[in-house]
């Protein structure tokens, strides 16, 4: 099942997509095409994994790290399907990452790896996106480079774990203004669900609606305002969001060395 939270005719809905349309709980049904969307699920918080994929640590010139490597995306930076992405002023390297989001089901606290499924309410589409000037190391939680207002896409639907036989063949694609510029498959994730489950509720309770982001594949490239960006994985839909310019009265970043980006 695939279901989604709207705007239309100014009443917030939350449909079940049947048949390419969105039907409510009055069972109106709405095109998808002519609604607002809104974020999939509200989470508490939204746990990100960095270095999932061997392929995309030897594209950034990084060894693939000994344990998961983590940081919390802020709920500011969550954007739904339709959403703009702000380009921060100064910035000269901005890239998309399309990732397999696992939404937790039920509060999870000391789970074993074996009985994780269990806990898995179901996936979205996440797009991690990351101004590439912060990042020096992945010891340095990238904070400043992936929590900018915006930088969390979701959606558009929250996509039962019934739905998706297997989570871990799912091909991944994202394409920039129409040309595809990251393709993979979840299969090559380093570390898979149930084992960062394991990991993350061995010391922190996994509530449910959290959203633990698995990583990207090699293919990252710059984006730019005027950009449009659709990230595709199997099953799961499309999640679809411009790039337009931060406000004209922001600052332009300034680098950690003291210059400006």
């Amino acid at each position: 099942m695939k279901t989604a939270n709207f705007m239309a005719r100014g009443r917030q809905h939350r449909g079940v997509l049947r048949d390419g349309l969105l039907i409510d709980a009055a069972g109106e049904a709405h095109r998808p095409g002519e609604v607002q969307f809104l974020l999939p699920v509200n989470p508490g918080k939204v746990i990100a994994l960095a270095l999932n994929y061997a392929d995309h640590n030897a594209e950034l010139g990084f060894k693939t790290p000994e344990e998961p490597v983590m940081f919390l995306k802020p709920n500011t930076s969550l954007l739904p399907h339709g959403g703009t992405v702000e380009y921060p002023r100064g910035a000269q390297f901005m890239h998309y990452e399309v990732e397999l989001g696992i939404v937790i089901g039920r509060d999870a606290r000391r789970v074993k790896a074996k009985d994780a499924e269990d806990y898995i309410g179901g996936y979205t589409i996440a797009n991690d996106l990351v101004v590439r000037d912060y990042v020096s190391n992945y010891y340095r939680p990238p904070m400043r480079a992936k929590g900018w207002d915006t930088f969390g896409p979701l959606g558009p639907y929250l996509v039962s774990a019934d739905e998706v036989p297997d989570p871990y063949d799912l091909g991944l694609r994202a394409f920039v203004n129409g040309e595809l510029r990251q393709e993979g498959n979840t299969r090559d994730m380093i570390l898979r669900g149930p084992e960062l489950i394991e990991f993350m509720s061995r010391f922190m309770t996994l509530q449910a609606g959290d959203v633990i982001l698995t990583g990207t594949p090699k293919g990252v490239s710059h984006v730019k305002p005027g950009d449009v960006m659709r990230l595709e994985i199997d099953g799961l839909g499309a999640l679809e969001n411009d790039v337009g310019w931060e406000s004209e009265d922001a600052e332009p970043l300034i680098a950690q060395e003291g210059q400006r980006i």
